[in-house]
């Protein structure tokens, strides 16, 4: 009978360790090194996001690309002298640089602090500055857990198949998601952020050109919109050319995104096959005519989302340098 004790106390141990390391990230993480990080976090968001709009959905997508690679680990900040870093992948290269840009300035304001320098991890503001962002542009209010430590590690090959892409139909979603611990609500929800988002001509270019042999534009897109964006987007475009996800309130953090799903004016495939596809539309519905259960999903998710793969105790560090590794 003492193996399969044995056996049993191991699997208590390891559930044990599994729970004390996500339950390492708590609400007032610095309170004794640095109790008023989130107000100084916020105060330097607030000022990056009046100075431009962009700051919003580019530090959101920032803290989504972290998290999906190597955990919330802040590694996508790390940069690379021969260009071999995360942030180098032809998925991040377009990254906005507002959002660098807003992490950077977060920190700087943070380690202003003599008491607070050095003691705050980049995850941690990047995480905080994420929330910031939704806030101001007019989304909810959620609190972090905090307790991140910084990873050392960043590589073009840890961003290869671990993001999702804009042709993505939802069994690849859903397997994406399910592999970091998010379900399909997190992955609808999460989605929503597109409500600020934009993106560059040729990640949807194939929907109003070249759909298929037979068909030029994506029989699942609104026919109007479709030449709406052939106006934007004229073939030969420059490849800098952005465009609003949300066609209605771009700057407004809304459930407007699930409305255009229902009006078939989702940018990408992965948009708006949540509308197209049965086993998700309920879903789209829901959030489409009830702003609040979006807002308590969202959090949910990104709550979640926030957990995923990171580093605590006494793993990775605390960046001196976001850019760098110590």
């Amino acid at each position: 009978m003492e193996a399969p004790r044995f056996v049993f106390l191991s699997l208590l141990l390891l559930l044990l360790t599994a729970s004390i390391s996500s339950a390492q990230l708590t609400r007032g993480f610095y309170n004794n090194v640095c109790p008023n990080v989130e107000q100084v976090v916020r105060a330097a968001v607030t000022q990056k996001f009046q100075q431009t709009f962009v700051t919003a959905p580019a530090t959101l997508r920032l803290f989504f690309h972290d998290c999906f690679v190597r955990g919330c680990d802040a590694s996508v900040l790390i940069q690379s002298p021969i260009n071999k870093a995360e942030k180098d992948h032809p998925d991040d290269i377009s990254l906005a640089g507002d959002g660098f840009d807003t992490v950077i300035k977060a920190k700087a304001a943070v380690d202003k602090d003599p008491k607070c320098r050095n003691k705050v991890s980049c995850a941690d503001i990047l995480a905080l500055a994420t929330r910031d962002v939704v806030n101001l542009a007019g989304g909810p209010f959620y609190n972090v857990d905090l307790g991140r430590r910084d990873g050392r590690i960043s590589t073009l090959a840890g961003v290869q198949h671990n993001l999702p892409g804009p042709n993505f139909k939802l069994d690849q979603l859903n397997t994406m998601f399910n592999q970091h611990g998010l379900s399909q609500t997190d992955m609808i929800a999460l989605s929503g952020a597109h409500t600020i988002g934009f993106s560059h001509c040729n990640r949807f270019s194939n929907r109003i050109y070249r759909f298929s042999q037979t068909t030029r534009i994506d029989p699942s897109l609104n026919l109007q919109y479709a030449l709406q964006l052939r106006q934007m987007c004229p073939l030969n475009v420059d490849p800098r050319i952005a465009i609003n996800m949300d066609p209605i309130s771009p700057r407004k953090f809304d459930n407007q995104y699930f409305k255009n799903l229902q009006q078939g004016k989702g940018l990408f495939t992965s948009d708006q096959v949540l509308f197209t596809d049965s086993r998700s539309k309920a879903t789209v519905n829901l959030f489409a005519s009830n702003e609040k259960a979006f807002q308590t999903a969202f959090i949910d998710a990104i709550t979640k989302l926030g957990k995923v793969g990171v580093k605590t105790g006494n793993q990775g560090e605390i960046r001196i340098d976001c850019s760098k590794a110590n």
